[in-house]
């Protein structure tokens, strides 16, 4: 399995503070976000490598971030080659990317670039295998419904497969969100 993380954003909603350096390299209590990210995919014994897609704008930023960065994975980063938020590719496109550039043909573990998340990944994983539908979105349901405004909304059959996916919707209709953890299975 290869993991994948999505760091080719320009996150200009925070600008000043991302104008000049990546919203994964934040940091949050002294290590950068992508730090957290890289220990938890540590952890999962099935991934032997991890991918992280980012910009032209930022390579060299993630360039000096990985010399300093301690993984039992190896770590490669990928160039998407976009220099600003007006020709990125978006989440979609820089997956396909990834997967046509490394020529991936391994089951895919995408995470989101800014992704804080409790717990580890085995849980998911472990459903994800014993259920086998071809894609597998991490969710989770929030304590307030009212704070699911923030987030991507998704609704579900009896069987837990997705039916319904809203992004930021005014008035969530459930606590369920998607998190940006995403497992694609490649055919057997």
């Amino acid at each position: 399995m290869k993991a994948l993380i999505l760091a080719a954003g320009y996150a200009t909603r925070l600008y000043p503070l991302t104008k000049e350096y990546p919203k994964p390299l934040l940091e949050v209590k002294g290590r950068p976000i992508i730090n957290y990210i890289v220990d938890k995919l540590g952890l999962v014994s099935d991934i032997d490598e991890i991918y992280v897609v980012t910009n032209n704008k930022f390579i060299g930023v993630f360039r000096k971030w990985a010399k300093t960065i301690k993984s039992p994975k190896k770590i490669t980063l990928i160039n998407d080659l976009t220099k600003n938020n007006q020709d990125r590719l978006g989440s979609v496109g820089d997956i396909d990317f990834a997967i046509t550039r490394k020529k991936i043909k391994d089951d895919l573990l995408v995470v989101g670039g800014d992704n804080l998340f409790d717990g580890s990944l085995k849980g998911f994983l472990s459903f994800a295998k014993k259920n086998s539908p071809a894609v597998n979105i991490g969710l989770y349901r929030l304590k307030q419904k009212k704070d699911a405004s923030r987030y991507g909304v998704a609704g579900l059959d009896a069987h837990k497969k997705v039916i319904s996916f809203k992004e930021k919707p005014r008035h969530p209709q459930s606590s369920l969100v998607a998190m940006c953890y995403i497992l694609f299975r490649r055919p057997a």
